[in-house]
């Protein structure tokens, strides 16, 4: 996801997407466990997503922005 997208998204939406990517994750943590993962380079995508969306978040936080 490119930071130009998710720039344009609300806080609420944001942290909502956060917790989605974050369960993601987990889950593919977990089929990595078994050993069933397809795609293993989606693990770098999902944590550079998530670090984006804390940076923005961090970044509206530090500013004062609230959208």
């Amino acid at each position: 996801m490119k930071t130009k997208e998710l720039s344009s998204l609300t806080a609420d939406e944001l942290a909502a997407k956060e917790k989605q990517l974050k369960k993601d994750l987990f889950d593919m943590e977990s089929h990595r466990q078994m050993g069933r993962v397809e795609k293993p380079a989606s693990f770098r995508n999902l944590r550079r997503d998530i670090a984006r969306i804390l940076t923005l978040l961090n970044e509206r936080r530090i500013n004062g922005n609230k959208s």
